[in-house]
């Protein structure tokens, strides 16, 4: 979407930057911008992920003495969130790589490495803890070389910060670093236009109704104007700055908290602002057709097979970013037989409207992502045998979900020859019961066990192996190269020369 109607002239000045913390679970990232914040508050996230994306501003003052604004936005680490870290650094001017001292590159700091060049965004190194006592920065670079991360001083001219995100050690030289990169980046953006950017987290709030984070880009925008992404609008009469202050106006760089939106905001979408309410509409009316037109082709008969078995699944979950990141961890699973297929979502409690749409889906579970499920959607889920399952780490979730696909995987029955055997002569047949004489040719023949009969390798029948003697006592099996006696209990008359194969059925 582009802005086609400006505020005032044009006034293009010098921007902030906006920076993204990326890498690998447990490498000190939230640490880092706990310690830029001068935050010492605890993260409360989940088995120590964050799993949230959030964004702060912090201002520093350069060597120089020049005060520069910094805008943060952090990125979950694990593998999960890769969706959210790839819409951070598309967000981003410049982004942070974070890497342990003590572990170097690890599979995470690889795909944010991805996300990162995909995006073109310009990146430094920073590498953490090495204030303990395993902390090895030599090796680390060596690491990231072996990765082709080939930073300053070691065959590259990527920038490198040694630091402490505990102690603060190259936190200051961190800062400076990220000013120097954007500087050359010449980053600019115009006041008078009206904004646009990117909505980096929203969630249903039970006082203030639908919220969402947003980066602005470029432009400003004030109270009284309207806000469009996608499908959701709002009128821009509650806006917040990142420490929940309410403000009349905002501009590029900043993220703030937009109240009041009809609609939830998809994570990673742009948003437009516009100074005129029908036009505000129109926008959301052309991005619906476009909706409705995309989905009625997806939903085209050509795109299902009846072989194979769909778990619907209903996800809840407390934010748009958890929200998006659960959905994208269940389109990742499923097998050629089975598959999970998201049949609604949305944020906040499970309540009982969501088991009753649960309910109009036949075998539907409903998933839940850092949500409570209140009381009376679990009763009516008792009655009405809906599952609720509710997690706080994802990959719990998917844990629970590949083995709920397992036991829906339709069990394949397999067939093993364990032996086979020539038939040299029919003594008698009674009803179904047939007295044979042959002789094992491969493998072994054994009382009990299923038989294939075959004649000139065409199959005509099954049987089995009701009785069955060698030397003329009683045994369980036969093996390669003796002849035998057998009862086969049949309704094909096995004749002279026909084969039988002993097999085994397996389900797999």
């Amino acid at each position: 979407m582009q802005t086609t109607k400006t505020i005032e002239a044009k006034a293009t000045v010098e921007r902030s930057p906006v920076v993204a913390i990326m890498g690998h679970i447990d490498h000190g990232k939230s640490t880092l911008l706990s310690y830029i914040r001068k935050s010492k508050e605890p993260l409360n996230e989940a088995g120590g992920i964050t799993q949230h994306i959030s964004a702060y501003e912090v201002e520093h003052e350069t060597k120089e003495g020049k005060k520069q604004t910094i805008t943060f936005i952090d990125t979950p680490g694990h593998e999960a969130f890769g969706g959210i870290r790839k819409r951070g650094a598309s967000v981003a001017d410049v982004a942070v790589l974070v890497v342990s001292a003590e572990d170097g590159v690890k599979p995470q700091t690889i795909e944010a490495l991805n996300s990162i060049k995909d995006s073109h965004t310009p990146y430094v190194v920073a590498i953490n803890k090495i204030d303990k006592p395993e902390a090895n920065i030599d090796r680390t670079k060596q690491s990231l070389a072996e990765n082709e991360i080939y930073v300053e001083g070691w065959g590259g001219d990527i920038p490198v910060v040694a630091l402490s995100a505990k102690t603060g050690e190259g936190v200051p030289e961190l800062l400076d670093m990220i000013i120097l990169v954007a500087e050359l980046e010449n980053l600019t953006g115009d006041r008078n236009t009206l904004a646009e950017g990117i909505v980096i987290e929203s969630n249903r709030d039970t006082k203030k109704g639908i919220t969402a984070t947003c980066i602005i880009k470029n432009g400003s925008m004030e109270k009284g104007m309207f806000i469009v992404s996608g499908v959701a609008i709002a009128p821009v009469r509650i806006m917040e700055n990142y420490l929940g202050k309410q403000i009349d106006k905002a501009s590029f760089s900043s993220p703030i908290r937009i109240i009041g939106w009809d609609e939830l905001p998809i994570v990673g979408n742009r948003f437009q602002v516009f100074d005129d309410r029908n036009k505000a509409r129109e926008a959301v009316e052309a991005e619906k057709e476009k909706i409705a037109n995309k989905k009625s082709a997806e939903n085209s008969p050509e795109n299902f097979s009846n072989e194979i078995i769909i778990i619907p699944v209903l996800v809840k979950a407390d934010t748009g970013s958890s929200l998006e990141a659960a959905i994208n961890q269940i389109k990742k699973l499923g097998t050629e037989t089975v598959k999970p297929q998201v049949v609604a979502s949305g944020i906040g409690t499970i309540s009982e409207n969501d088991i009753r749409l649960a309910s109009g889906t036949e075998k539907a579970v409903i998933i839940g992502f850092n949500v409570k499920v209140d009381s009376p959607a679990k009763n009516l889920a008792e009655r009405s045998e809906i599952e609720i399952k509710t997690f706080d780490i994802i990959y719990k979730m998917t844990e629970w979900l590949e083995e709920l696909i397992k036991t829906k995987t339709p069990k394949i029955k397999v067939e093993e020859i364990t032996g086979r055997a020539k038939v040299l002569k029919v003594f008698s047949k009674l009803k179904d019961k047939q007295i044979l004489g042959g002789r094992v040719e491969t493998g072994k023949i054994t009382l009990g066990s299923q038989v294939k009969i075959k004649r000139r390798d065409s199959e005509i029948g099954e049987g089995k192996v009701r009785e069955l003697q060698q030397q003329k006592n009683a045994t369980e099996e036969v093996r390669e190269g003796s002849e035998f006696g057998a009862m086969i209990v049949s309704n094909i008359e096995i004749a002279p020369g026909d084969h039988i194969e002993c097999i085994i059925v397996t389900e797999q």
